[in-house]
């Protein structure tokens, strides 16, 4: 760095005035003499103690607490991926080289926003992306039998409000045509479907139509009473999802971002019974219900429901907003080397 400065003749500009430590902690000294000497974490308290204070007015006490603690925390490997595959195999390869494209419904409402990532995320990993809106169902224009899979998108559908998801599913559960067209679709085994963020919520309110989804939970507000828009880490677990199939084990950054993500089961059975695809992880890589490593209090970490034949995956994280390559700290911890991560277009989802 140095011979930088020296090459562009600033160098006498330039002075050392501090030098990375093993040790977390911040240390001035003057001819030797120690002026001041003060742990990480001791610091961090400080800078973080009025942020903390209005957080526990703002939200609950008790997530404005863990994550209070969890910014001190000096032990906090900070997100740790680990996959059990490898990111460069091209799993579609054969099927493209086939010229197979299967048609899918990106489907949205009023108030959904994700609709374009999440074509684009389907159109990279070899499908073809048709933008479905629901008045295109309702009206005729469309019909779900044209298609192989459905993708049903986040981002706000009607505002957000009187259980973001609920006015969806009701838009569908009490229109008799399309609540037969819904029902015939996810009763047919050569079909597929995903909810991401209010689409999760959706389908899992369309349970009753859905064969095998009979224990899935419902969303409920995130344990902080607050919105939650945050980048932490999800194991993928083995289920029967085919969306997931061949990466369980895999601890993988996801973006988050709702205010409704904590899963409620109606009953402890559901709870056991429930067929889980993904769950939260803290950066020590175990199931977790801390926050903020768990940004909504669900229990068990549980995130994304899969029905019995795996077919119809719910997710609250939304894995089509990591479609290009993660932040490059991830990236490196993915691949083994910045130089590998530059030459990786997609995320390890893909």
């Amino acid at each position: 760095l140095r011979a930088i400065f020296v090459k562009h003749g600033v160098d006498a500009l330039v002075h050392r005035v501090a030098a990375p430590t093993q040790k977390l902690r911040v240390r001035i000294a003057q001819d030797g003499e120690t002026l001041f000497k003060r742990g990480w974490s001791e610091l961090m308290r400080v800078w973080s103690e009025t942020s903390h204070a209005m957080q526990r007015r703002r939200d609950n006490p008790a997530t404005a607490d863990a994550e209070f603690a969890a910014r001190c925390d000096e032990s906090d490997r900070g997100l740790t991926p680990l996959l059990a595959f490898d990111p460069a195999d091209d799993i579609a390869a054969p099927f493209v080289a086939r010229g197979a494209r299967p048609r899918i419904a990106v489907l949205r409402e009023q108030g959904v926003n994700g609709q374009v990532e999440m074509a684009a995320a389907f159109t990279r990993a070899g499908f073809d992306a048709v933008d479905v809106h629901m008045s295109d169902l309702a009206a005729g224009r469309r019909n779900l039998s044209d298609f192989r899979g459905l993708a049903a998108c986040g981002g706000f559908s009607y505002g957000d409000v009187l259980g973001a998801g609920r006015g969806w599913a009701a838009s569908v559960l009490y229109n008799e045509r399309l609540r037969e067209m819904f029902a015939a679709f996810f009763a047919d085994g050569r079909t597929f479907s995903l909810g991401v963020c209010n689409g999760c919520q959706m389908l899992s309110q369309l349970k009753s139509i859905i064969p095998g989804a009979a224990h899935w939970p419902r969303f409920a507000r995130n344990a902080s009473e607050q919105y939650e828009a945050r980048f932490v880490s999800v194991e993928v677990v083995e289920s029967p999802s085919i969306l997931f199939a061949g990466i369980a084990g895999s601890h993988i950054p996801v973006v988050v971002a709702h205010g409704e993500g904590r899963a409620e089961f109606a009953t402890s059975e559901d709870a056991e019974r429930a067929r889980l695809a993904l769950r939260f992880v803290d950066n020590d890589g175990c199931a977790t219900t801390r926050f903020p490593y768990n940004s909504n209090g669900s229990a068990g970490g549980a995130t994304a429901p899969s029905h019995d034949a795996g077919f119809t995956p719910a997710s609250v994280p939304v894995a089509q907003s990591l479609r290009n390559s993660p932040p490059r700290n991830v990236g490196k911890s993915l691949s083994g080397s910045g130089d590998a991560h530059d030459r990786v277009a997609s995320a390890p989802w893909f």
